[in-house]
């Protein structure tokens, strides 16, 4: 028996004759920070949607072990503009919820100031908190950001990772992020899958940045990236 949340056991999905995802395995465990990376049309969302049950596989299977409770942030979501909605009331919605519990999870995600706004207001990066918050507001052993930064500029990201960085060490909840931003993913400690409908290479990022496959799928933004990356790492790193 393996002690993983979720299982993928060679999930394969096609569309009209063409390989999405071909032969995934890959699993997740309590606590753990995968992140998934690929260029765009890799399959990426494909995936988290049929980990989530929203479309099914061709063939392959998933284990979830125990009770698995989902947090889920959408790579899309625009909120309706002749709606009306607050963002505390969008965030009660068809949800009984114990208000300590509430309040701090506001506290966590930072985002009191704004409860009272309404949702089409929001600026990019507040609307990622809120889409977070509805997402803990599950209580979730499993939390599934499907590329959360795509829309920041660069301060905002940072607050995102970083945000999301110390949620993922409070509640201890396994992460799957997916992201096709380089600069992000080479942060300490986290698991990276790289995938273009297959899994490319896995690893820690210091050996996924070594790795001939990924260097080819990301030719065009590595030399960009191993500038930043030597630039933050070089006051610790000694190569021998």
């Amino acid at each position: 028996m393996s002690d993983a949340l979720i299982t993928l056991n060679n999930i394969s999905l096609s569309n009209s004759g063409k390989n999405i995802l071909d032969d995934v395995s890959f699993k997740l465990h309590q606590g753990e920070f995968i992140t998934l990376i690929g260029p765009n049309g890799a399959g990426k969302s494909s995936l988290i949607k049929i980990l989530l049950g929203i479309i099914k596989q061709d063939s392959g299977e998933i284990t979830y072990k125990g009770e698995i409770k989902f947090g889920y942030t959408p790579q899309t979501f625009t909120a309706n503009p002749y709606i009306p909605i607050s963002v505390k009331d969008f965030l009660t919605l068809n949800q009984k919820l114990d208000a300590t519990f509430m309040q701090q999870t506001f506290e966590l995600t930072g985002i009191n100031e704004f409860l009272k706004s309404p949702l089409k207001n929001l600026s990019g990066g507040e609307l990622q908190k809120v889409l977070l918050t509805r997402a803990l507001l599950n209580k979730p052993n499993v939390l599934i950001l499907d590329e959360p930064a795509q829309n920041l500029d660069v301060d905002g990201q940072m607050q995102l990772y970083k945000l999301i960085q110390d949620i993922h060490q409070q509640q201890n909840c396994a992460v799957l992020m997916v992201s096709h931003d380089l600069h992000r993913v080479m942060k300490e400690s986290a698991q990276v899958i790289c995938l273009y409908h297959h899994i490319c290479c896995e690893g820690l990022p210091e050996s996924i940045l070594k790795d001939a496959k990924f260097n080819d799928l990301f030719a065009d933004q590595i030399n960009e990236l191993m500038a930043t990356y030597e630039h933050h790492h070089n006051h610790h790193h000694h190569e021998h």
